[in-house]
This record gives structure tokens, sequence and C-alpha cells, in this order.
């Protein structure tokens, strides 16, 4: 067939004897003109690639769009580029009923496509590169191809066509796109003034382009890369490289900072509140407030929705049509081919009068929708943009949800920092509320404005659907949406009912956590006493519960997911079925796979229906706590403390600087936020009283129960000196503080702070920050951050000040213990310090602070003698003195009285004296008298300790914990390793390996874990739910095409065939929903199975764990494999694992169906995996790192707010909120910049795996269509059905793929401590060997003993020989250091006896069973440890001993009157920690818990370190009358204890140096157990 440009089958087609524009080839070939001058012009512009030099704004991103009207010219080039394939199309179809080619009926919308999408190209590069005079060649050609259109439009309009002609149409449009492209064109010339006007504009880019940290390009993007996430690919790809960081993330743009939304959400609140102010019981509606901030970008988010479920409908229609297009009969075409000719002839001849009948090639629309490579083109782009849009919907709704998230918890901590202090101390608000307000009830609210567009959108397309089935298959269509909607409300319970199984396993999960951290934090104790057994089993209880609680939650997950598969195939069965019994015939196999199709569209709505509903119910929870949260008491304002008022950010309603415009790089934050805060300043009063800082009169304070705490107050602090407030525990000296620093409810009188002092013009006083106070509270609070953070605390470092404080508080010794110095982290994430450490550093931060004031509460109670005097000395009487500063000291150490300058004397909430000393030596002779007696008690027993005090423990402790850094190293999880082997490894390629590998040994170990029957039956069951589902599409394939071949596989007989039809299709159909059910139950039981297996493991494994084990790894690092890794193999790796493997196989069926129905597209299918293949293994790391910073960011936030709260008086004190504030507002930007890219990277992913999807639609239609050899018009429609289904599923493969690499790193993690060592538990020797009643006699013979802690470490203890005998009492005393512990540790072989023996009444201890050795000694250790539940629990947990028994005990350690007071009794509670009970009164428990146990031979560990002179007392009396006949060996803290003892073995370096009764050795007055009681005297 030959080619000629008008067609050569007809002479006159090159006449124009009628005038040029007559002749339609002419006009054609005049179209190309503007197309080929755009091309010309362009191209050499485009590659000369001048434009990289001319750029004048020097910017690091090429993203910034200049020119007005960028999205609008984006939308019509793109609507250009679609009609221009409309037309091209319409010209194909045309030029095939013609004899011979005619290219000018589509050669002119060939190039015009080209054309135009070299002008998007074109326009791209220019706007990039800021050179608007390069933009007229655009305004040209869009000129030339509007004049030339219009040419044509008008020569169609005089020949009479009209809009029934597709072609008519095409042109109308294509007038009207160029027309608007001209405007928009002027409209930049306009605005740009860039040719015609002497000035044209300058410009500059959005502040969040110039500032290189911004990485988040989406809001500056174009069209197309907004769309396809384009911008993605470079973080995406150099994931692979180098592991994404956050610095790699960068900043957030500033519309999305937490402070930009919480200014919107805040002003909207604030109108809220304002029109409920005069209406008492109304309270202001949260919801109007957020729809006012952040309503704009839902609607936008439900309209790409609406747009999206629309075109959604497209795939059913399409597959129809082509089905439809098969089973027409192939004659038509000949006809029609034989009659055109004639016709064409006459139009292109001049002729005026176009001939109008069946067979014009002028096609109507219905004729060119009827054409099957039309529909398959449409269908293709309908998929496309239906991605597209969907994605679109999705982003927009997630910023939104990040952008509300930032701005509540902006608001939740204003709150906090303005909560009052009663209502967080009397419980109306406790840590766990306000925590859950951050961690859960915002996200709630995130995540339902995610879902919120499926509100609204999800009717509409319910109706839609049914309306389509309406009409392919009338009455019987309403019969299955019937089925699909009756069983809706039965997925809406069951959703409710996994909300309710989820709560109560949270509850359960909770306990069980609390009962393994007690456990973890007692390990030692339980190990001592051999309870571990016993708090095992309630752990496991508890287990036992939360498992349960499982099942119901696994029961009801694997029900929905049951319901979500099984209700298409109900619904099918039932429709069709219906269909053939009405209709007396089956359904055509087009209306069969269109319907088909719509039920699957139909079900995702309603399954995720029940999701949004349920979301929405706890949104409307979570809104109603935050409201009250809001609403609650704040503190009142305290204006008298300062000049100006407390620093806020909200107090500027409509402060100019809040546009984003106004905000200055340059400056910090924390400047910004404070210059829209300054409030208006407050006149402070002045007082006349000079040489007072502080003056309270007539003072009634309460903590807001009304009854006043705190009575009749008048004192007065005086300025420059110290201050010491003392009396009785429980007088209200703390109140006292708090009240003086308005953290009390002021029931009457006021609190005068003087002025800064004018007096001392001092450059020292101006420099100091006036209002704040330093203030170190009771219960010290440590930030999470370094050593010298939490000392600086925000003010700027001076190195010798800082050493000065350190210096006087004695914390060097301390911070060179710790592996970083000061630099190391510390509090909750941090390493763990002690009472004393922890309160020397708040001493620390309080000295360090350039204030005026200074409050101390109690800083020496957890201090020895040793420290306290140093502090008093260094610290109080030298630093602050010299420095001149107001001290208020609240102390139980009266001995110090004689340096207070002005003391204050309370007893029972009121003042009972105030004045200097020699004032109440001389007015109040009894209280001075009562003082003295105390003093001199004091006095006694203030032996100067020798070394071995409880600070050295301490740092024991700490080096303990500390120094074996090898053994760590082993515990680290082989992650460490793997990266090591990364370092070393510069060869790029392993890393790729490394990084892309998935964990598949890990995935094998988990399933393993859960049994292999389980394992096997779950896999067989998913083959086979599959293949059925496949054989009932199959079968609808059959029966539905019968008509058209000849070898049915049911008998032609009709009724029969019918039947047997119908029967084999409800057959199936009930075996797959049958299958369904048993998938998913095994999916879930398997996983239970697994997690129960898993955590008992892990569970007995660190219980039997060595103690060096909890010693050398963080408390924080096993919680977590309790906690987090525990929850993620109990609830999230079943749903995943179910839902990868679903998705796998009906991609996989969905490729082998189609296959099997076109056989060539298996060619097209190699491209199509490579690209998958590329696109996952690219995803997969970038998502496991963005995850993890996603996680890693979230727990500072948390923290942040739990520290805040657990802090507040003394950040309010200080004056810190602003720093706070800002801290929290970085914190937040950080975690939702990490989600916003972890978002947008899900999105890139699925982006490109939908239009993945969309190409293999396409390929399967076009390969279906190809006249060689079609197949039968039943598989053409299984295969599109197939096809369609893909797209959905492709995206989830990737992503459950990605989430179980990440999820099973939790069981890798797991693992890695299973391979641990246990303790050797069992004995040598049996049971019945030991005499029922060992050790009777408490006989102890200590022969060439060895111990080192670890195989790998030093010898501890070496070669000591020692004999005890029965009933002796013993002390052993030696520095820090020496090996006492390791003594007292050897006889409960809690180390490494390698060498020697330790026998007790003849017995060798290394042989017994662990368990009977450790339950038959007793010791009391020096931290008091005690366990929540009843105090009958705490003294006796194996519940062996009668309440008579327990009360003897406890009048032995004189603890039974306060025991009888409680209510309760025996069975009295006692708190997480023991937490209610003094640190003495604990002590004297572990005594009774000693005595409990009748064992004749008891251990002290340094028991009196950590406790009061009373209290020691106690002790030693009971220890000498009722042990009196057993032996007792004490660790010595302070040498006088063991003074009376019988025997005394001082230790040094591990060895014995003497060994002697307590006279001999003192008779040496050159032993070192003499120096040692001189140094004490």
């Amino acid at each position: 067939m030959k080619v000629a440009f008008c067609g050569n089958d007809n002479p006159s087609a090159y006449n124009i004897s009628a005038g040029f524009l007559k002749n339609v080839c002419f006009l054609d070939a005049l179209n190309l003109v503007p197309h080929v001058f755009l091309l010309f012009i362009t191209f050499p512009i485009l590659f000369i690639g001048w434009g990289s030099q001319s750029s004048k704004v020097q910017i690091h991103h090429n993203t910034w769009l200049h020119f007005p009207g960028h999205n609008l010219r984006w939308i019509l080039t793109f609507t250009l580029l679609f009609v221009h394939v409309c037309e091209i199309g319409e010209g194909i179809v045309s030029d095939a009923q013609l004899k011979s080619r005619h290219l000018h009926l589509f050669l002119p919308a060939i190039m015009g496509f080209v054309a135009a999408t070299t002008s998007i190209v074109y326009y791209h590069n220019i706007e990039t590169s800021n050179f608007p005079k390069l933009l007229l060649a655009l305004f040209l050609y869009w000129v030339m191809a509007f004049v030339t259109k219009t040419i044509k439009l008008v020569r169609y309009c005089q020949d009479g066509f009209s809009f029934q002609q597709l072609r008519f149409c095409i042109t109308g449009l294509m007038v009207v796109l160029y027309g608007l492209l001209m405007a928009v064109e002027i409209n930049v010339i306009r605005v740009r003034k860039y040719v015609f006007f002497t000035n044209p504009q300058k410009v500059k880019p959005p502040e969040d382009l110039q500032d290189l940290g911004v990485r988040f390009l989406q809001p500056f993007v174009n069209l197309l890369s907004k769309a396809t996430y384009w911008w993605m690919n470079t973080l995406i790809i150099t994931a692979h490289r180098k592991p994404i960081d956050l610095k790699a993330i960068g900043k957030l743009p500033i519309a999305m900072r937490a402070l930009t939304n919480y200014v919107c959400l805040k002003d909207a609140y604030e109108e809220q509140k304002k029109k409920v102010a005069d209406k008492p019981n109304c309270k202001p509606s949260i919801w109007l407030a957020m729809y006012r901030a952040f309503g704009r970008p839902i609607l936008l988010s439900s309209t790409f929705r609406y747009l999206a479920d629309l075109l959604g409908f497209a795939g059913p229609l399409c597959i129809s049509g082509i089905v439809m297009s098969f089973s027409n009969d192939t004659e038509d075409d000949a006809l029609m081919a034989n009659a055109t000719s004639a016709n064409y002839t006459a139009l292109t001849s001049g002729a005026i009068y176009p001939v109008r009948n069946s067979t014009d090639p002028f096609l109507t629309s219905t004729n060119f929708l009827k054409t099957a490579y039309v529909l398959a083109v449409l269908l293709f782009l309908a998929l496309i943009l239906q991605r597209t849009f969907l994605q679109a919907s999705y982003y927009v709704t997630i910023e939104t949800g990040i952008n509300l998230r930032g701005a509540l918890l902006a608001m939740i901590y204003n709150k906090i920092l303005r909560l009052s202090t009663s209502n967080l101390s009397m419980g109306e608000m406790t840590l766990g509320q306000i925590n859950n307000l951050v961690a859960i009830e915002t996200n709630q609210l995130m995540w339902f404005l995610f879902l919120c567009p499926n509100l609204w959108a999800m009717p509409v397309q319910i109706i839609m659907g049914v309306i389509l089935l309406y009409n392919l298959l009338g009455q019987s269509a309403l019969v299955g949406a019937a089925v699909i909607v009756l069983l809706a409300p039965i997925q809406y319970f069951i959703a409710t009912k996994l909300a309710e199984a989820q709560k109560s396993t949270l509850d359960y999960s909770t306990e069980r956590l609390k009962k393994t951290n007690e456990i973890l934090k007692g390990i030692k104790l339980l190990k001592l006493y051999a309870w571990e057994h016993i708090f095992c089993r309630s752990v496991e209880e508890t287990r036992v519960k939360e498992l349960t609680s499982l099942k119901t939650f696994a029961l009801y997950t694997s029900l929905s997911i049951f319901m979500n598969a099984a209700i298409p195939i109900a619904a099918v069965l039932a429709t069709f079925v219906t269909y053939t019994y009405v209709k007396e015939e089956p359904p055509t196999t087009a209306q069969a796979f269109a319907s088909l199709s719509l039920f699957h569209i139909l079900v995702t709505p309603l399954f995720l229906l029940s999701t949004v509903v349920r979301f929405a119910v706890k949104a409307v929870i979570s809104v109603q706590k935050l409201n009250e949260f809001l609403i609650s008491d704040e503190i009142g304002d305290d204006s008298w403390r300062n000049g100006d008022t407390a620093l806020t950010y909200e107090s500027c309603k409509k402060h100019t600087g809040l546009s984003s415009k106004a905000i200055n790089r340059k400056q910090p934050l924390r400047h910004q936020l404070d210059s829209y805060e300054s409030s208006l300043r407050i006149p402070t009063r002045h007082l006349d009283i000079d040489d007072c800082a502080i003056k309270v009169t007539n003072g009634y304070f309460s903590w807001g129960s009304g009854l006043a705490t705190l009575s009749n107050i008048d004192i007065r602090i005086p300025t420059g000196q110290m201050t010491m407030i003392v009396g009785q525990v429980g007088c209200g000296k703390s109140s006292l503080l708090l009240a003086i620093l308005g953290e009390m409810q002021a029931l009457e009188g006021k609190v005068h702070w003087n002025r800064v002092y004018e007096s001392e013009s001092s450059f020292e006083a101006s420099r100091r920050n006036r209002y704040s106070v330093a203030y170190a509270a009771q219960k010290p609070w440590l930030l999470n951050a370094t050593v010298e953070e939490n000392i600086t605390f925000g003010s700027p470092f001076n190195k010798q000040r800082y050493k000065a404080v350190t210096d006087a508080c004695s914390l060097q010794p301390d911070i060179d213990l710790l592996p970083f110095g000061d630099q190391t982290e510390i509090g909750e994430r941090g390493i763990n310090l002690s009472g004393g450490q922890r309160q020397r550093i708040c001493v620390a931060r309080a000295l360090y602070q350039n204030t005026n004031i200074v409050f101390l509460d109690d800083p020496f109670s957890a201090l020895d003698i040793h420290l306290s005097d140093h502090l008093m000395q260094e610290g109080i009487l030298k630093f602050l003195k010299d420095d001149k500063r107001t001290l208020v000291l609240v102390t139980h150490k009266l001995q110090y009285l004689p340096h207070a300058d002005w003391i204050i004397a309370m007893k029972d909430g009121t003042v009972l004296r105030e004045g200097t000393l020699k004032d109440i030596q001389t007015k109040d002779v009894e209280l001075y008298e009562h003082w003295k007696t105390l003093m001199n008690r004091q006095d006694q027993e203030l032996e100067k300790d020798m070394e071995a005090d409880q600070t050295t423990l301490e740092r024991k402790t700490l080096r303990r914990a500390m120094y074996p850094r090898e053994s760590k190293a082993q515990l680290e999880d082989e992650d460490e390793e793997e990266e090591e082997e990364e370092e070393d490894d510069d060869n790029m390629s392993t890393v790729m390996r490394l990084r892309t590998k998935m964990p598949w040994k890990t995935c094998w170990q988990y399933l393993t874990s859960g049994g292999f029957l389980l394992l096997s039956l779950m896999i067989f069951s998913k083959l086979l739910k599959h293949s059925v589902i496949v054989a009932i599409d199959y079968w609808l394939a059959q029966w539905t095409s019968m008509t058209n071949n000849g070898k049915a596989l049911c008998s032609t007989e009709e009724p029969a065939r019918k039947t047997c039809y119908v029967a084999v299709f409800s057959i199936l159909s009930g075996a797959g929903i049958v299958l369904c059910l048993v998938t998913s139950l095994t999916v879930e039981w398997m996983g239970l199975t697994a997690a129960k297996n898993l955590h008992h493991d892990l569970l007995n494994k660190i219980i039997l764990g060595p103690i060096r084990f909890f010693d050398t790894t963080p408390l924080g690092l096993i919680l977590n494999r309790f906690s987090a890794d525990t929850n993620i193999i109990d609830q999230h790796i079943p749903p995943t694992l179910e839902s990868l493997s679903r998705s796998t196989l009906l991609c996989l069926s969905a490729i082998g169906i189609i296959s099997y129905a076109t056989p060539w597209f298996v060619v097209a299918l190699v491209p199509l995996g490579i690209a998958f293949y590329f696109i996952q293994k690219y995803f997969r790391v970038a998502s496991k790192d963005l995850q993890e910073l996603d996680d890693s960011t979230q727990l500072p936030l948390l923290c942040h707010f739990s520290e805040t709260a657990e802090g507040l008086t003394t950040i309010r004190a200080f004056r810190h909120e602003p720093r706070f504030k800002q801290r929290m507002l970085e914190l937040t930007d950080t975690n939702n910049i990490a989600y916003l890219f972890l978002s947008a990277a899900n999105r890139w992913l699925e982006v490109r795996t939908d239009y993945l999807g969309a190409f293999i639609v396409l390929t399967a239609a076009v390969a279906s269509i190809s006249p060689y050899d079609g197949p039968k018009s039943g598989l053409v429609g299984l295969g599109l059905l197939y096809a369609l289904t893909i797209t959905n599923y492709l995206n989830w493969v990737v992503r459950n793929l990605a989430d179980l690499e990440v999820q099973m790193g939790a069981v890798k993690k797991v693992n890695s401590f299973l391979n641990m060592e246990s303790e050797n538990y069992e004995g040598t020797m049996d049971i019945s060997q030991v005499p029922k009643d060992w050790p009777q006699e408490g006989e102890i013979k200590i022969e060439n003993l060895c111990v080192r802690y670890e195989n790998n470490l030093k010898p501890v203890l070496k070669h000591v020989k020692a004999y005890i005998k029965p009933g002796q009492k013993v002390g052993i005393c030696g520095r820090t250091g020496s090996g006492k512990s390791s003594l007292s540790l050897a006889f409960f072989r809690m180390v490494d006896i390698f060498d020697g023996k330790i026998v007790i009444d003849g017995i060798d201890i290394s042989k017994m069973p662990l368990d009977m050795l450790r339950s038959r000694l007793s010791i009391i250790l020096q931290d008091p440890i005690l366990f929540s539940g009843s105090i009958r629990f705490n003294l006796d947990p194996e519940c062996k001993c009668t309440d008579d028994t327990l009360w003897e005990a406890l009048e032995i350690a004189q603890l039974k009157n306060m025991v009888k007071s409680l209510p309760g009794g025996l069975d009295a509670i006692v708190t997480e920690g023991g937490e209610n009970f003094s640190v003495g009164q604990r002590q004297l428990f572990c005594l009774a818990r000693a005595f409990v146990r009748k064992s004749s031979i008891l251990i002290m560990d340094e028991a009196t370190a950590s406790i009061d002179m009373a209290t020691e007392n106690i002790l030693q009396k009971v220890v000498m009358t009722a042990f009196a006949d057993r032996t007792v060996v004490t660790i010595a803290h302070r040498v006088h204890t063991i003074l009376t003892a019988d025997l005394v073995i001082v230790m040094k370096r591990g060895v014995i140096l003497e060994y002697d009764t307590p006279e001999n050795l003192l008779a040496q007055e050159d032993g070192i157990f003499a120096s040692f009681v001189r140094a004490d005297m």
C-alpha cells in the first residue's frame, strides 16, 4: 500500500480550484507549520544548554518556579496532550477505513503531540534558569497554533459539521486550549514585564529555597514532579550508598513548622474561646478551631479523592467495552471499508456538500469508543490519572495531619508549662495522662485526618457502583449489593471488638512490663534470695492473660480479613445465580467481568468504612480529653516575681511577625519567639525593706484542695545571706519554698519580691538573670542530656566557674568514671546514676546558675557526711557567699545551724520561730536545748567516715557498671558487627548487598518458632485458597462464553447445563469462602504461637542470666526487648505476614492468568519485572532508614514532654520556659520531617508501582486485542480483570516487604539475647544429701578462695583463707575495691569461683544446687529494695510463714506499730520500689525480711550506708539481740559499727591483711585497722 500525505486513491485530493482554504488536506498541512516552527526554534536552545550561565540568583535547588500561572499552564498542557492523543486516535481509526493511507488525518496530530511535549520541557528549563525573554518563542507558537486551528474550525462550520462528529469537537477543544495557553503567556508578560516594559520585575526565591537546610521540596517543584515525587529520586537512590540520616532530610519548610501551625491553631482556638466566654457551661470547640486552621487542604484532598474514585469506574466500563468489541461480528468492517472511499472522494475534491450516511469517515464519538484499541489506551490513561489523583489526595491529607499534630503538640506543651502544680500532685492530671495525650491522642487525631476524606468519598463511590451494576445486570445486581451492604455492619462490629481486644491487651502488657521492670531492677536481690522463679511465674501469669486477649485480637483480625476476602465472592455468587434464574440465560462475558470488577471496587470502601468510623469515634474521645486538658487549672500569674511576665508564645495575637516572610533566618528561632512574646511590662513594686529579698506577709497557702497546707506565714528572707529552714519531716519546709515560688495557691496574703538591688551596681549583678531562682528540688530531676548540659542548664559555659562548682559538689571523681566524662548522656534514657550522684548534679546546677537567689531543698539528704561537709564548706560557705547570693536552705542536719545568718523553724505548717541562732538561744531556750541534744547525738555519730563512705560506694557501682566495656561490646546486637564490616569494606558493592539483603534467616527462625505443623498448614491452605479463587473466575469465564465455543465443560442440554454450571460455581464459591477463613486463622495462630514461645524463652533466659550481664547491660536495653520488640512480635508481624503472602500470591496468580489468556504478555513481563525489582530494592532500603529515623526522633520528643512535666517546678523557678518550648518545637519538627519523608517515600513507591500496574493493564489489553489468533472473549475478560487487581496489590507487596524487614529486626534482637549463657543452677550433689535444716551451726571455712567476675577478667579475690566459728559476729573492712563485697557475693556463688572453696557446715557450696544454697542464707543489701504488692508479699513471697512470724519480725525491726497503723496491716500496699516508705523504713523492712528467713547465717553488705543514725542504731541493736545465735558477717561502711565484733578481717586488693579480734588489732599501733579507727574518731 502506497503512502501519500493526502492519500493516492483520489486524484482530486490536490485540487485547489475552489481556493486553498476549501481543501481539507491543505488545511491539515497548514496545521503542521506552527509545530515544525516550535521544534526548529527550541531544539537548538535546549541542546546548547545556555541556561546554566544566565541564572541571576544563586540558588541551590533548581526547583524554583518563577513564572505566574505555573500550575494552570501544566494542567492546560496535559489536557492538550490528552486531546492530541484523541486526535491521533481519531485520525488513525478514520484512516483505517480508507483504501490507502491518508497521512494528513493523523500526522499533524502526532506533530502537535511532539510540539506540546517539547513546549512543556522547554518551559520547565527556562523557568528553572529564570530566563523569561525566551518565553517569546512559546508565545509565538501559541498564537500561530491558535490561528491555524481557528481557520480549520471555521471551515468545518461552513461545511455544516455538527457536534456529533468527533473531529469537530476535538478541533473546537484545541482552539479553546491554545487560546487559554496564549492568555497564560500574556499574563506572564504582564506580571514579569520582561518585554515591552522598561523595568522588568525583580524576583527573589522563597525563604525556604535560600536556606540550604531545607531538603523537602514537594511544595516547590513543578506539577509533574509533585505528582510523581520525581524530586525524591536522588534521596531514595543515594540511600543505597549511605544511610539516610537527619542531615540528609534537612529541615521542615517554614509553612510546615510546628510554630507556624501552632499560631494558626491557637488563633482559631482563641476565637472559639471568645465565642463561649459568656456562656458558662459551653466548652470551646477544638473541632471548629481545627477546621478553621486546616480546612482548606482537607477540601482539596477530598476533591482529588472524588476525581480518583470516579476515574476508578473507567476500569469496569472499558473492560466491558473491550470484551463486547470481540463479540461484534467482523463482517461489518468489510462493508464499511467499501462504502467509505466513495464518499470521501466527493469531499476532498472541493465539493461543499458532505455526504452524510452511516459510512462517513468522520467518526461519531460512539463509533470511536467502540474500537478496542482506543478503549485500551483510554483505560491506561484513566488508570494513570486515577492513581495520580489518589496519591495526591493521600499526600495532602498526610501533610495536613502532620501539621495538625505539630500544632497540637505545641498547644499541649504550652499548657503543661502553665499547669498548676496541685493538678499534678493531687492526681487530677497524672504524668501518664499527659504522656497519653502526647503519644496517643494527638496521633489519633492525625490518623483521623488521614482517613477523613474517606468519610465523604465512600458513600459517593458506593452509590455510583450500585448504579453502574444496576445498569449492567438489572435487579439481580441489587441482590449482590444487598449482600455487601448487609454484611458491612458485621465488619463494623468486628472492628469495634478489635479495638476492645487491643485495649485489654495493652492493659495486660503494661502490667507485665511493670512486673518485668521490677524484676530487672531488683534482680540482684531476687537471685540472692532465690526468688527469681516466684517473680517469673507472676510475669508468666500476666503473659497468659495477655495472650488470651491476644487470641481474641487474632480471632477478630482473621475474621476481618476473612470478611474482606469472602464478601465479594458471596456477592458475585448471589448476583449471578439470581441473574441466571431470573433471565433464563447466563450473563454475557462483558456483563460478568465488568460486574466482577465493580464488586471488587465496592468492597474496598465498605471494608475501610468500618475502620474510618472507628477512628472517628476515637477522634471524638481524643478531642474531649484534649479539651478537658486545655481548660484545666493554670498556675496563677506570678507577676510579683517578674519584671516582665512569663514569656509565652501567645501574648501577641495579631503580631505582624507571624507571616512567614517576617521571620528572620539569621536570628535563632528563640529570639523570634521572645520578640513576639515580650508582653506588657508590669511595673514592679518598690519595697522599702532593703535588706530583705523576699517577704511573705500573712500567707495561707493550699495545694488546691482549699485546705491551707501552710497557714499564718510571716517571714522574711534577708538579702545576700544564708537562711536555713529546719523542722521535722512533713512540717511544710518544701511547701514553703514552693509557695514562695508561686507554685501553691495563695488563699490569702502576699509574697513580695524585692527589686534587683540598685545599690549593687556592680557588673556582676547586672549580668545576672534577674527574676530566676536557682532551685534544687528535694527529688533530683535530671534532663536527658550530658552531665555538662545538666549543670550549665542553658547558661553560657564558663570553664573556671564550672570547675569550681564540680569541685564543690565533688563530682569530678564521678565524672571520671563515666565512659565519656561529662559528655556522657544521663537521665531516663542515659546512664542510671545513684540518688546521691543525681542530687549532687542538681545542687551543682543551682550553684552554677547566675541568679541572685538560690533555693536548696534538703541537698544533703542523699549525701554522706564527708560530702555534706565538703559541699557546705566549699559550695555554700565559700562559693555562694563570695558571690553575695541569697541562699535559702532546707535541711535536717542541725550541725550546720551555727553557719546560718537567719533561721526559720517550722512545725505543722506554721512558722515556730524566726531569727538568728542567738535570738533563738535567748528567746526560746527550750527549742535551743532540744536542738542541742539532737546536735550532740549527731555529733557523737559524726564518725568522720573512713574512705568507704557512701559516695565511694556509688562510684563503685558506677565503675562496676562502666568498666566492662569489653563484655558489653559482645552483647550489643550482631548489627554492630555488620556495621563494622561495612566500614572496613570501602567496597561499594558489599555495602549495597548488606543494605538490600532481606533478613531471610531471621524470618525462617520466626516461622519455625511457630511450629512446623502450623507452618506447613498455613502454606498449604494459602496456596489452595488462591487456586480456588482463580478457579471460580475461570469457571465464570467458561460459563459466560459457552455460546461462542463448541466444546463446553457441562452437558449441552439446556436445563441440565444451567444446573451444572450453577452448581459447580456455588461449590467453588463455598469452598473459597471456607478457605478464606482457614488461611486467615492459621496465619494468626502461627503468629501467636511464635510470640508465645519467643517471649517465654526470652524471659527464662534473662532471669537465669549471670548477675554480670545485668551489671553490664543497660536496663533500658533489656526492657526494650520486653516492651517494643515483644509488642511487634505479638501484634505487628502476623498481619504483615498475612498481607504480604496474600498480595504476593494475588499478583502471581494474576500474572499466571494473563499469560495463559494472552501468551504474548510474557514478552512485556520481562522489562516490567526488572523495573519492579529495582523499585522495590531501592525503596526498601530508603524506607527502612526513614522508618528508623521516625522511630528514633519520636522517643526524644515523648521524653521531653514527660521530663518537662516532672521538672515543672524547676523549669518555672529558673524561668526557662522559652528555652524548653524552643527545644520542644525543634524536636517536633525533627520528628515531623522524618515522618513526612517516610510518607513521601511511600507515595513515591505507590505512584511507581501503580504506573507499572497501568502498563501491565495496557500490555494485557493490547496483547488480547491483537488480531493474531486472539483468545475467546471469556479469557480476555478474565485477563483484564486480573490485570486491574494487580495495580492495587503491587505496592502492597513492596510495602509489606519493607515493613516485614523492619519488624524482623525485633525477632533478631530477641534472638541475640537467647544465645546468652545462663548461670549454672544444677549442683553436682543430690538434693537429698543436704540436710533439711542446713546450715544448722553456721560454721564457715574459706579455703584458698579465688574469685573473678567473668572468666576473661582479672581475679578480685586472691587465695583468701578464713575460719568463722558458729554464731560469731564478723566485721570485714577495707577501702573501696578491696574485695569486701565480692567476698559476700561469693557465699551465694554470684561470682565465678575458679579456685579454692567455701565450706559451710561441712558442705562445699559449689556442689549444691544454686536455688537451695541461696534459699538457706540471708543477706541485707546496701540498697533497700521493696516490690510493689503487700507488706506480706515483701517479707515472704513464698507464703511459707504464719502471720505471727511476720509480726514478730516486724517487731524486731521496730516497724510493728507503723505497720499496724496502716490500712490493711500486713496487707497494706507497697507502691513500686517502696516509694511510700522512707529509705530508713525500707532498710528496716529488709532486716525483717532477713529475719523471716530464719537462716543461721546473715550477711550484711554495707547495710547501714544509706540510712540515718536512728535507723542504724536500731539495726545494730537487732543484730546483737535477735541474731545473737546466728553467724553474722558485716561488711562495714563505717568502722565504728564493727568495733563490737568478735572478729575483724581487714582486706586490701583482694587479699586479707589483718585477721584478729578488734581489741588485738587496736593494740597494734601501726596496724591498718587502728589507722582506720583513728581516722574515724
